[in-house]
């Protein structure tokens, strides 16, 4: 286990770097683009001109033969997830590793979220669940998600997002704001993130590297295959493998792209060779303008 100096230094320093856009999110996007988002059963009454059509109680209308329309109320907090993928391919990265950017993010989105009084759940995930801590608030609550975060140790290196997804399907009841960061390099996961996107509001962060798009000239090198360990020799000088390689990694990732478009969940793309904050600003700014049309 680490120190708890260490641990707190490392986390502070986290704080420090992640203030700037966290103080911008919690005074701005963060907040129209969430805050009402979660509604709660209040109660039923009668109907007068003007209320919206679609929430006429068809149940009680037909039991006192007169129009009856739920009410709902705002929830005054919301709850977020942060669904972590700590698998062995997350360790990869050229100047920083995708795992370490996801860091950047995932303490970004929890200070957020302290800030603004909700409340914060975790969920760190390889081939199979590995830790789930149920949502809670405060600040102790969100240094002890982020301790967890940072100095876990994986137990496998491969990467299951379905299995996660579907333990998430069956542990989370309350609508809740679903995180999930990865590099999303995993089989296919379609049909338990459709059940997952149509109860909570779930966010795709994908996080690349520059050295998984484009290989590098440098001759005869070994590449392995961080999950399983498989190692094979290519010859990088040869502009054609690289070219076909690139080509390849780009149309893979245009149908995983096309696929999500498809389900309609929304993507953050993050390379770890940028600033985190600027796809995040974005994400943000885009939501904000699709809240108030």
């Amino acid at each position: 286990m680490p120190r708890v100096k260490e641990v707190i230094k490392r986390v502070r320093k986290l704080e420090i770097k992640t203030r700037g856009l966290v103080e911008g999110l919690v005074s701005g996007e963060y907040h129209s683009v969430f805050k009402g988002r979660g509604i709660e059963f209040s109660e039923v009454r009668e109907y007068v001109p003007g209320d919206d059509v679609g929430a006429i109680d068809w149940n009680v209308t037909a039991r006192f033969n007169a129009p009856f329309v739920k009410e709902f109320i705002e929830e005054r907090d919301l709850t977020l997830f942060i669904v972590f993928d700590v698998s062995s391919s997350n360790e990869f990265g050229f100047k920083r590793s995708k795992k370490e950017v996801g860091y950047d993010i995932a303490a970004s989105l929890m200070f957020a979220a302290l800030r603004n009084n909700d409340r914060v759940g975790l969920c760190l995930f390889t081939s199979e669940v590995e830790l789930f801590i149920p949502p809670g608030k405060g600040k102790k609550h969100t240094l002890k998600l982020l301790r967890e975060l940072i100095y876990y140790e994986p137990k496998n290196k491969a990467t299951d997002i379905r299995t996660a997804l579907s333990y998430l399907n069956n542990v989370i009841k309350k609508r809740s704001i679903v995180f999930i960061i990865s590099d999303f390099l995993a089989p296919d996961f379609e049909r338990p993130l459709n059940q997952l996107k149509n109860r909570h509001d779930v966010i795709l962060v994908s996080i690349t590297d520059m050295r998984e798009t484009q290989i590098p000239d440098i001759g005869y090198a070994f590449f392995e295959d961080q999950e399983t360990g498989e190692q094979m020799l290519v010859d990088t000088s040869d502009p054609e493998f690289r070219e076909r390689y690139a080509a390849l990694v780009k149309a893979k990732r245009d149908a995983f792209f096309a696929r999500m478009k498809r389900i309609g969940v929304d993507i953050i793309q993050i390379n770890t060779s940028e600033p985190f904050y600027i796809p995040l600003q974005r994400f943000f700014k885009m939501r904000e303008r699709r809240v108030m049309r």
